[in-house]
């Protein structure tokens, strides 16, 4: 048997897909594992933000074309590029132990995200952070980055920039954590939803492998990941919305944490929910409902009249 892994060309996409390959491998001795590299959207443009070239679907679009043209057999997502909405046929069919969904901060002297100087130039390509930072510490200067870690990493080495956030996982899976500053705590910064944690796409029909992959299911981490997803599809959020959410489970709870910010951090909605593991997505809609009578409406409602008007014809 011959298994086709649909990933993106980045270093990161591909370690994540190398080692589901290596996985899979060593599972099934008799199955040949194949690395097929597409290139999406958000790999190509790189020249303007992720919220006013599409959002979220941009990294994942092309390769679910060749899912559901029979090209791939599996695509390996990080989760949080993951629109909340799947395109009809395919199913996420299994969820890999998450690594540590915090973000962290690099900097040039090795400061502390409280001790760099007034003003200092924070480079991020995300609302979330951007707002989160900025709520924090309302005199940075934010700085929009694209591109992959190594380019973001090398705008802070030449000067462009006094640090950068980036996600701890993927500093971990490129092998890169010495060159973390500090890890922020989630009460500082909560992360995207979906972060550190990778998913695995197949054909809804596709017994076959989606059998032959059942094996790397981490329970705990599909209901957190469950919990947030439900979360954002609820608020209908994608990149061009300052939100967030972690979740964890503990046992047969599951507890989830969530956010809304107005864009500049001015304003920052947060509030928690817990319930039943086997209502994860239940106890999402719910925390997703109570933001929104708390304020997040309003909130949701300026940003997307906002990014319609800006929106090219």
């Amino acid at each position: 048997m011959e298994l086709h892994i649909g990933t993106r060309g980045s270093k990161l996409a591909l370690a994540q897909s190398r080692w589901v390959k290596q996985m899979v491998e060593h599972r099934h001795p008799d199955v040949r594992v194949n690395l097929v590299r597409i290139k999406t959207k958000g790999d190509r443009v790189l020249d303007a933000p992720l919220s006013r070239i599409g959002g979220k679907g941009l990294f994942v679009k092309e390769i679910e074309e060749a899912l559901l043209e029979g090209r791939v057999d599996v695509a390996v997502h990080s989760m949080k590029d993951v629109p909340a909405e799947l395109p009809e046929g395919l199913f996420l069919c299994a969820f890999p132990e998450r690594e540590d969904p915090r973000d962290a901060v690099v900097s040039t002297g090795g400061l502390f995200f409280g001790d760099l100087p007034r003003g200092a130039r924070v480079g991020t390509s995300s609302l979330r952070r951007t707002a989160q930072l900025l709520a924090l510490r309302p005199d940075l200067r934010i700085v929009p980055l694209r591109g992959n870690v190594d380019t973001r990493l090398g705008k802070l080495e030449k000067g462009e920039t006094h640090a950068v956030v980036l996600a701890l996982a993927g500093l971990r899976r490129l092998g890169l954590e010495a060159r973390i500053t500090q890890i922020l705590e989630p009460e500082q910064v909560l992360p995207a939803v979906g972060q550190g944690a990778l998913g695995l796409e197949v054909r809804r029909e596709d017994g076959a492998t989606i059998e032959l992959l059942s094996f790397l299911n981490h329970e705990p981490t599909e209901v957190a990941v469950r919990a947030e997803r439900a979360f954002l599809k609820t608020l209908e959020g994608g990149c061009q919305v300052p939100l967030a959410a972690l979740a964890r489970c503990e046992g047969d709870r599951v507890f989830l944490r969530g956010m809304v910010a107005e864009p500049d951090g001015s304003r920052v909605i947060l509030d928690e929910a817990e319930g039943r593991a086997k209502d994860a997505e239940k106890v999402g809609e719910a925390l997703a409902r109570t933001l929104l009578e708390a304020g997040a409406r309003e909130v949701l409602g300026r940003i997307y009249g906002r990014a319609a008007q800006e929106k090219p014809s």
